[in-house]
This record gives C-alpha cells, structure tokens and sequence, in this order.
C-alpha cells in the first residue's frame, strides 16, 4: 500500500520537528509556512514546497496545521488560499494546535461542508519531544477517521489518545495546559522565595524536586530555570494565550479558574516585561524583578 500523501502547514518549533518525522517515515509530503526562510531544510530532505495553504493541500489525503493561535489557524484554513479551498473531497483534515473548543467545531463543520473528515489532536510535548517522535496526540473526531490519520500520528508520536467526538482534545488540551502554567507559575514563585530567603538554595530545590511537588512539568522548567537557559521550547507567549482560552471556556461551563487567574497575570506580567518569545521558564526573570 502507498503511504497517504500528507500536507503540513506550520513549520514553527513544534511543525518542524513533526515534519521531519513525517519524512524520515517515509510520506510524501507537502509543506507551508508563512516564514518561507523555514522551509529551505525540509525541502532539501525531501519536502515539496508550497507557495500556499491551498497549494499545500491540493491532492493531499491529510492536511495537519500546526499553528499558534485560533488566527493564525483561521488564516491557513479559510480564504481563497486556505487549505479548504484545495482540500479533496474526503481528505482528513487534522488540527493539532492549541486552540478554542469553539473555533475547532465552527472548523469540523468548514470541512464537512466541503466533503472531508475533520480530527482535533492537539499535542503535548515541546521542542524535544517532536522532534524525537515522542509527542502525545489527544484526539476527538470519530473512530474511522482516526483510524485513517493514524499511520501518521504514531510517526509523530509515543501516545495517541482518543477522548469522544469533535472537540474533546481541544478541550483536554486546555486542562492540560491550564495545569502545567500553573505549576510553571508556582514554581517560579517558590523559587524566587527561596533565593530571597538566605537558605542553601541549589539543595532546597533538589529536595522540592524529589519531593511530592516534583511534577514533569516543574522538573523541566526548574532545570530551565536554574540554568538561566531560556532558549524557546514552549514560548511564553503561547502559554499565556492558553491559559486564557482555558479559562474562557471554563467560564461557558461554570467553572471558575481561580489558579488559572492568578497565572495569568504572571505570565501577562512577564510578556508586557519582553519575555513572550523566550521559554515559558522565562516567567521567573518577571517574578525576579517583582514585575506585576
């Protein structure tokens, strides 16, 4: 059987990595970015180039987007350029941004519309992960169409996850990352408390980082942190910008995020501060200088 031809749009810290894998397992595959300078390295491995999301998807069988934000996903879908304008009939379109629960099902019914199938598989797992093919898919669409994406996902990725219909990984996503910059935001606290405390700090934070607290996420970004290395692998900006989705759509359901609040005004305070396109573990220089 021939591998389905795949089309990528986005090709930023986390699309680039996930093409790379794409190729080396051997798919035909199309890309676009509106950086065109990113797309040079993957052409000369073996990528076709496209002048646009329409030109990207033309005789795709699955077109992935991997973008920032529900604009940046609205701009290489819709329009006369968009994806959906060369998307194929039956062709499955893939999500896999952090985005809306509300822009991803105004987007299923854009691309049922034109005949194809639609999959949200939002991912987790930064910089690293995607370019090791270790990255976690959680999915919403139905079953058949997850099962036709599949080959590709697990190219990409150690897990894939499918939690109910359309919508449910954008939705899981958000909770997962509402989760994560909350302890970001926290630890970014403790630390910033303990350097001011006079305690011997390097062992107090070795004993957090064994202890109960040590979750994956502050295991990570404390390394980051303590080594002052603030090279982008999840950027603070799109941090922020998650954090208030999540709490939007928390808010349709009642839900008040009361800890997602208050990391919000951190990573707010960091990006008014210049930090929005360093690493998210970048927040602590804002707690540092006591920016609010």
């Amino acid at each position: 059987m021939t591998s389905p031809r795949i089309a990528l749009l986005g090709l930023g810290i986390m699309g680039g990595g996930m093409a790379r894998r794409l190729l080396g397992a051997g798919f035909p595959l199309a890309v676009y970015n509106r950086k065109p300078e990113k797309v040079a390295a993957l052409t000369a491995a073996g990528a076709r180039a496209a002048a646009s999301p329409r030109e990207a998807a033309a005789g795709a069988d699955i077109v992935i987007s991997m973008v920032a934000d529900d604009v940046a996903s609205r701009a290489v879908w819709l329009g006369p350029d968009g994806a959906l304008a060369g998307l194929g009939r039956g062709a499955v379109a893939v999500e896999c941004s952090t985005l809306t629960v509300a822009w991803v099902r105004e987007l299923a019914w854009e691309v049922a519309e034109r005949g194809g199938e639609f999959v949200d598989a939002p991912v987790t797992g930064s910089k690293d992960a995607a370019a090791a093919g270790a990255l976690n898919f959680l999915v919403g669409g139905g079953a058949a169409s997850l099962e036709r994406i599949r080959p590709a996902l697990v190219a990409m990725g150690r897990s894939v996850t499918h939690l109910g219909p359309t919508g449910s990984g954008a939705l899981v996503k958000l909770v997962n990352n509402f989760v994560a910059g909350v302890h970001v935001a926290a630890f970014a606290e403790a630390l910033t408390w303990l350097e001011r405390s006079g305690v011997a700090r390097d062992p107090a934070v070795a004993f957090l980082l064994e202890g109960a607290v040590a979750s994956p996420i502050t295991k990570v970004v404390a390394a980051r942190m303590l080594a002052g290395d603030f090279t982008p692998h999840f950027l603070l900006r799109l941090m922020t910008k998650d954090l208030g989705y999540a709490l939007d759509e928390a808010g349709h359901q009642g839900v008040a995020l009361a800890t997602a609040e208050a990391a919000l005004g951190r990573f707010r305070a960091a990006v008014s501060a210049g930090l929005g396109d360093k690493d998210m573990a970048a927040m602590v220089e804002g707690v540092r200088a006591g920016v609010r």
